[in-house]
């Protein structure tokens, strides 16, 4: 695979409002989630109204139709749409969704300074509270956002599959090869690849029946697209994990799991990507571990019998 990933949403398909409501409603707990995953594919009036709300949520729960329409400057109609857009019936909802889910972080502890830059001079302590706070809203928002259904059905599929390939680059080759490394420890046959022409050749080896997982942040690796198209054109099951499901990767794959983030200074979006996408494949992970319970606790015993030695030469040294 290439050396970088690309940290860019540019090329994601921008859509009106009724086809971003397309997607179907979240619960009042996902709202801002929701608004984070699509500001990029809205134009015009809705966008400066996600933006703004973005911004400030508080103040937009606090704010009436006319307040936010002149704040954001567009017009009360497009709040409707914008609510609409949004799963809600109208703004008295979308009000009390963002006031529970700011409610709900500000009780939490988790709302300090996020968004602020990380300056050379800040302490390690206030370093710390800032990568806490992103990450934790980083997992709310993953949480809110993920389709457990595609979970399970990924999970049934990797279960039953004969021979699971990965495919990643750079920082997603990394989380590929944690997930590869799981999978192996429960007897699943799985190969993590970040080289395109080693994932190509493997590609075109699989049947119907394997699974193959593609994880790109911004869903646009032209690599990692490449070969899951390919696994997909010999009949295996096509899973994607990444930020964007309107991207190129997340619309030829069968299954879909999306992830939120949260950048801080140092930590753009493809770097504090990690961590979520890390929950979610253990997730899967754990998931596919329950399904195949047996199998998978025999193997992990065995492996770890298989290292004890070696960790009593350890401690034995000590």
């Amino acid at each position: 695979m290439v050396d970088h990933e690309v940290d860019t949403s540019a090329g994601t398909a921008v859509v009106d409002a009724d086809a971003f409501d397309r997607r179907g409603a979240l619960p009042s707990d996902g709202v801002l989630a929701r608004v984070r995953a699509g500001v990029d594919e809205l134009t015009g009036a809705l966008r400066r109204v996600a933006e703004h709300v973005l911004s400030d949520p508080e103040a937009a729960a606090r704010a009436t139709i006319v307040e936010l329409a002149e704040r954001s400057g567009t017009s009360p109609a497009t709040i409707t749409r914008f609510c609409r857009a949004m799963g809600f019936e109208g703004y008295a909802d979308l009000r009390l969704g963002i006031a529970a889910e700011t409610g709900r972080a500000r009780s939490a502890g988790w709302t300090v300074d996020i968004g602020r830059e990380i300056q050379p001079n800040d302490p390690l302590e206030r370093v710390l509270d800032q990568i806490m706070a992103a990450d934790t809203r980083a997992m709310h928002d993953t949480a809110a956002l993920l389709d457990l259904a595609e979970v399970e059905r990924a999970a049934v599929a990797i279960a039953g599959a004969s021979r699971v390939n990965i495919f990643g680059a750079s920082g997603s080759a990394l989380v590929g090869e944690e997930m590869q490394f799981s999978l192996h420890r429960i007897g699943v046959a799985a190969w993590a690849w970040n080289d395109v022409h080693s994932g190509l050749a493997s590609a075109a080896l699989l049947r119907p029946g394997d699974v193959a997982l593609g994880i790109s942040h911004t869903g646009q690796t032209r690599e990692t697209i490449e070969v899951l198209a390919e696994a997909g054109s010999r009949g295996a099951t096509t899973v994607a994990l990444t930020g964007f499901p309107r991207s190129p990767l997340a619309e030829l794959a069968d299954l879909v799991l999306v992830t939120a983030s949260q950048a801080t200074t140092f930590r753009p979006d493809a770097l504090s990507a990690r961590h979520p996408q890390l929950v979610v494949l253990d997730l899967l992970y754990i998931a596919v571990a329950q399904r195949t319970h047996d199998r998978a606790h025999a193997a992990f015993r065995r492996t770890a019998q298989a290292v004890d030695g070696h960790k009593a030469a350890r401690e034995a040294r000590a």
